[in-house]
């Protein structure tokens, strides 16, 4: 039951966390009763979907009462906070809120910040409940902290974040004209769209060049995530409960939805890849940056779903039973998180070349491990990637993405006999791959047939380095 508006100006409702977000789930409180708090204090973190989002505090006070205990899910429009009342007229408005992330290795400038996704990876605009009100500027609580820090009016400098939202940068940008007495700067120079791309349909991160300290590992996007940790079982205990819930709750619906959606059935085959393996080692040798196989598979898979095999590019609806195929192909990047596997994704994937797809993956793992992508960036796939192989493993059976009708597991590299035409073999570097397609929409001989396309443009990966289209 949808919960209505307050009318007690001391209370404070749970806003709207993100376009058609009607609920979340309340993973930890930041303050207590009889607790003075400020105008943007953090009172609770809260987990919508995939996204880690805090509420800040929309004036101060003193809270008088919480509703609500941790793990428990919340209705948008229910009541969160009461203050004690001060005889003050308090906003009405719901307060901005604004992406959670641990802190990661700082960056050495905000140039680097907002390119690493710290910033832009915020979730911005009406996506995340953060509004204009009273001509106040779209802007997260950090940004309008450090504009106060630096004496930067915030409602006089002009966004160029996502919706108009004003950013660290920009707020540095006003800084700067200020002290040196120029105008001040309102807008962040745009960055120059790599040639043959295409705008993309949703609102993404610009990515970082992979440098070689922080570049993914031959075989995937690098990091140490830790996914199903096991729980710390209490001495003297026989185990241990760990609650279901966050991530890995939503996880377990898709899944489960999937499962009893789809027609599974997947199909296996190995790539000889020593060719790819040397055009791969001769990229990052001239390019200065890491090349690992993922994004060659990558391009493999978008060049075959334009070419011939749009029937894998496509979405399930079926409540209005109806298939949608897709022109372009946006590609779903399934990462492993210390919360859980996300699916962020890289859009008009046939617009990009291997370099700018593997800048693309090292930009887009980095904000869902830190948790600062922004939750449009985790929608809207037409296909999906599992890199199963940059931990272990070759052949696999993946569970469809539904909506989607198709998903790649790429296994580990390893070597291998490859036998030639003429009975001849060689040891050569094989990559297992498995596609798994829904069969209601899907033949069994149009999957091994894109299966086997995949493999030859693998086979002879020169024609990979251009984008498809």
């Amino acid at each position: 039951m949808a919960h209505a508006k307050s009318t007690n100006p001391n209370e404070f409702i749970l806003p709207d966390l993100g376009e058609g977000v009607h609920e979340a789930e309340l993973i930890k409180w930041r303050v207590q009763v009889g607790q003075p708090v400020k105008e943007y204090d953090i009172l609770a973190e809260m987990e919508t979907d995939k996204a880690l989002v805090e509420v800040p505090s929309p004036r101060s006070g003193v809270i008088s009462a919480l509703h609500g205990k941790e793990g428990e899910i919340l209705k948008v429009g229910a009541v969160l906070v009461v203050y004690e009342s001060d005889g003050q007229e308090p906003p009405t408005k719901a307060a901005p809120v604004a992406t959670h992330k641990p802190t990661p290795r700082a960056p050495e400038s905000p140039e680097e910040r907002e390119d690493a996704g710290t910033v832009v990876g915020k979730v911005g605009g009406d996506l995340a409940g953060v509004s204009a009100a009273d001509g106040k500027a779209l802007a997260t609580p950090a940004v309008r902290r450090l504009a106060r820090d630096l004496g930067v009016d915030i409602n006089r400098v002009e966004g160029s974040g996502i919706g108009r939202r004003v950013t660290e940068r920009d707020v540095r940008l006003a800084a700067s004209g200020a002290e040196s007495g120029a105008a001040p700067a309102t807008t962040a120079p745009a960055a120059p769209r790599p040639s043959g791309t295409a705008p993309a349909a949703a609102p993404a991160p610009r990515p970082t060049p992979m440098a070689a300290s922080a570049s993914p590992a031959p075989a995937a996007p690098s990091g140490s995530p830790a996914p199903n940790q096991t729980a710390a079982i209490p001495p003297g205990a026989d185990f241990a409960k760990v609650p279901f819930r966050g991530v890995r709750r939503t996880i377990a619906g898709r899944l489960r939805q999937s499962v009893d959606t789809a027609v599974h059935f997947t199909v296996m085959d190995e790539a000889d890849v020593s060719d790819l393996d040397g055009l791969r080692k001769k990229l990052a040798a001239a390019s200065g940056e890491k090349v690992s196989f993922l994004p060659f598979v990558c391009s493999a898979v978008a060049r075959a779903l334009t070419e011939q095999f749009g029937v894998l590019n496509a979405t399930v609806d079926d409540t209005a039973e109806e298939i949608t195929q897709h022109r372009s192909v946006h590609l779903g990047i399934a990462t492993d998180t210390e919360s859980g596997l996300m699916v962020p994704v890289i859009r008009d994937a046939e617009r990009l070349g291997v370099l700018e797809i593997g800048r693309h993956i090292a930009a887009i793992a980095a904000a869902a491990r830190n948790r600062s992508i922004p939750r449009e960036q985790l929608m809207g796939s037409t296909f999906t990637i599992s890199n199963v192989g940059s931990y272990a493993g070759r052949f696999a059976t993946p569970v469809i993405n539904y909506p989607e009708v198709g998903i790649l597991a790429a296994g580990r590299v390893r070597e291998g006999m490859v036998v030639g035409k003429g009975g001849w073999f060689r040891v050569g570097k094989l990559l297992p791959l498995s596609l798994a397609c829904d069969h209601r929409v899907v033949d069994g001989a149009t999957g091994a047939l894109c299966l086997a396309r995949i493999v030859e443009l693998l086979q002879n990966p020169e024609q990979l380095l251009a984008p498809a289209r």
